[in-house]
C-alpha cells in the first residue's frame, strides 16, 4: 500500500529535546504530520522518533523521504 500524500512540501515543526513523537506515515491523519490513529484502516504504521535536542525540524508531508520522518525534497518529484 502506498501512503497518500498529505502535501507536497514539508512540516516545519518545533521539537523538543528528549520528547518523542510519531509521525504519520499514511498521509492520512488530520492531525499531520503526526499520527492520529488514521492508519488503523492502512497497513502502514506510525513512526516514533524522539527528538536529540530542541530545534525547528522539516518533515516529510508527502510520506515519500528516503530520509526516514525527515524532509529530503522528494516531494519535487511526484
Amino acid at each position: 500500500m502506498k501512503p497518500h500524500i498529505a502535501q507536497k512540501a514539508p512540516h516545519t515543526v518545533e521539537v523538543t529535546a528528549g520528547q518523542t513523537y510519531y509521525w504519520c506515515s499514511c498521509g492520512l491523519s488530520k492531525n499531520q504530520p503526526f499520527c492520529d490513529g488514521s492508519h488503523k484502516t492502512t497497513e502502514l504504521t506510525p513512526v516514533a522518533f524522539t527528538a536529540d535536542k530542541t530545534e525547528t525540524v522539516y518533515l516529510c508531508g508527502c510520506k515519500h523521504s528516503s530520509n526516514g520522518v525527515f524532509c529530503d525534497g522528494s516531494h519535487n518529484k511526484l
